[in-house]
């Protein structure tokens, strides 16, 4: 496969996992649609293409569970049945990822900002066990803001834990406004760098280099944790959604699904399929 062929396949699923993320909030008629659309191609490279058996993928930003769902029904975990019952009462895809019903949901991550203690306690115990592990963590830019995050990435320091890669979706919008006007810019590379984390930025809209990103932080096993920092646009791949706070939070109507549609099959490739 050349370069260029495996950019267009990326490309092409990357349309076709938007189009998924899309007609499971459709159905719902649920919200937090721009926040999955943000982190899909993290989620694309991680816990499609570099996630490993004995490797453990959480998605510490809960919210976007329609495109951690999507995802491991891509990769055969949930069935395309089960994938219908997403929001539906009694579920196995509730709104936020739910435990004990998954191999790839191992933890409830709804509340967020514990998703980088969990990772870090699995990349420890990984360690204490003599495992070839790594432990792969999303979380939102907005989970920087809390006091757990911090806690956690200094236990990891404390037990270098180089097998933890943290992959922050920076998308710069939270609940309630702009990260920067919130509590300041809290996912600043600089600011895990000081710590101590092997810090990369990079475009997280471009698999190809967020898998190059991936492939260079396992790489370095140097007894320092890694970070990525994913610059992104909240609802990434549809025009009214793209750095919007209210796709946080809104439902589609039949006619902004349709176009979200027909803008998506156009952006990623004309061999995507509404």
């Amino acid at each position: 496969m050349t370069d260029s062929s495996h950019t267009e396949d990326m490309n092409v699923l990357s349309g076709q996992l938007r189009l998924k993320v899309l007609s499971l909030y459709n159905q719902a008629n649920a919200g937090h649609i721009g926040c999955s659309l943000s982190c899909i191609d993290l989620m694309i490279a991680s816990l499609i293409c570099r996630k490993r058996e004995q490797d453990t993928f959480i998605l510490s930003k809960g919210h976007a569970a329609a495109a951690l769902y999507a995802c491991l029904n891509y990769t055969g975990e949930i069935s395309d049945e089960t994938l219908e019952t997403y929001y539906r009462n009694g579920t196995a895809l509730p709104a936020h990822p739910a435990p004990n019903q998954f191999a790839g949901i191992p933890f409830a991550t709804g509340s967020l900002g514990h998703g980088l203690p969990i990772a870090a306690g699995i990349a420890h115990a990984g360690r204490l066990l003599g495992q070839d592990n790594r432990v792969f963590v999303l979380m939102s830019d907005g989970e920087t803001n809390e006091g757990t995050t911090w806690e956690a990435t200094h236990f990891a320091m404390q037990h270098k834990l180089d097998n933890l890669i943290v992959l922050i979706d920076k998308n710069g919008l939270q609940g309630f406004g702009y990260t920067q006007e919130v509590l300041g810019d809290t996912a600043a590379a600089e600011t895990w760098q000081a710590i101590g984390f092997d810090t990369i930025e990079v475009d997280g809209h471009n698999v190809e280099a967020l898998l190059q990103a991936i492939d260079r932080q396992a790489a370095n096993l140097n007894g320092r944790p890694k970070a990525i920092i994913a610059h992104t646009i909240k609802g990434k791949g549809v025009s009214y959604m793209e750095d919007k706070l209210e796709w946080h939070y809104l439902p589609m109507t039949p006619a902004q699904y349709e176009q979200a549609c027909a803008e998506v099959a156009e952006r990623y490739s004309h061999k995507v399929s509404i």
